[in-house]
């Protein structure tokens, strides 16, 4: 609380800009987006982080979904705070952290915040320096963004620098994850890395048929050249999982869907040496404003 009210006396002080008392963090930040819901992306995003937690790594979880709240859902909560709270300046970031399983921890998106690209300054400012504790209580920033194509989803994945694009064999997922990567690239001067997963597959063969597609229009026309992360099968023991309100990896390890996304969460670990220096936390957040700016 007392952070939160001096950031408030020096933004009505207008003699400080936020971004530029960033503090650099080592933090890795990935961003889970898809082009339409219903693709199991949030679900994806918080088995995956499950499955970092348990490698070792300190994970929290942005329900970026801002006004839908779905990580808590799928967990069968109720947080006692939002980014609502943040934003408003009445708890820190830290304080409203919700725990969840396997150690990782989310903040809630509540379903009262929908203009995230509408905040004030003292807003901004809170929302900052939030981001700038995240840096020192996590590894892995796991962004779940909305889906779709709003200003405010679009902000958050053109600041990313590695970005997982959920989608499944559905025509319209795939022609809507093809427009979320362009829309990324449209006036983007350093593309992220994009990383792919199809969800719900019937074999390997149909994920591998579905990735080489887009991989194809994203090189031809984008310029993108988009890494196949993995597949993720049809699995009635995710399904029963969702019912339950228990993520797949807690409540079925064992399930095919879970040792899929065991196997992803594993290769992006080994990737880590090949994330840019560049890509680190206040350079995300400097991009970011930046884009929500302009």
């Amino acid at each position: 609380m007392d952070q939160a009210k001096r950031l408030r006396d020096l933004i009505k002080q207008r003699n400080v800009t936020p971004q530029l008392e960033l503090v650099q963090s080592n933090m890795r930040i990935i961003s889970v987006t898809s082009g339409k819901g219903g693709v199991g992306k949030t679900n994806f995003a918080l088995n995956l982080g499950i499955h970092i937690s348990k490698a070792g790594q300190r994970v929290i979880i942005v329900d970026a979904d801002f006004g839908f709240a779905n990580v808590e859902v799928l967990l069968g909560v109720s947080p006692k705070y939002s980014f609502k709270e943040v934003l408003n300046g009445q708890v820190t970031v830290e304080e409203a952290l919700t725990k969840g399983p396997a150690g990782i921890r989310f903040l809630s998106g509540g379903s009262g915040l929908t203009q995230i690209s509408d905040v004030s300054d003292a807003q901004m400012a809170m929302l900052l320096s939030g981001f700038q504790q995240l840096g020192e209580l996590a590894d892995i920033l796991i962004i779940d963004t909305g889906a779709g194509m709003s200003k405010a989803v679009t902000n958050f994945l053109k600041a990313s620098h590695e970005i997982i694009v959920v989608t499944t064999s559905d025509p319209t997922a795939i022609a809507d994850a093809y427009s979320v990567m362009k829309a990324i690239a449209e006036g983007n001067e350093d593309p992220p890395a994009i990383k792919i997963v199809i969800n719900r597959v019937e074999n390997f063969k149909e994920g591998q048929d579905v990735y080489t597609r887009l991989h194809r229009v994203c090189t031809r026309f984008l310029k993108l050249k988009p890494e196949h992360l993995g597949s993720i099968p049809y699995d009635k023991f995710l399904v029963r999982s969702v019912k339950s309100q228990e993520p797949v990896a807690i409540l079925y390890p064992n399930s095919e869907s879970s040792r899929s996304i065991e196997t992803i969460s594993k290769r992006l670990l080994h990737d880590v040496a090949s994330t840019p220096e560049n890509s680190g936390l206040k350079q995300f957040l400097n991009r970011w404003v930046g884009f929500m700016k302009s």
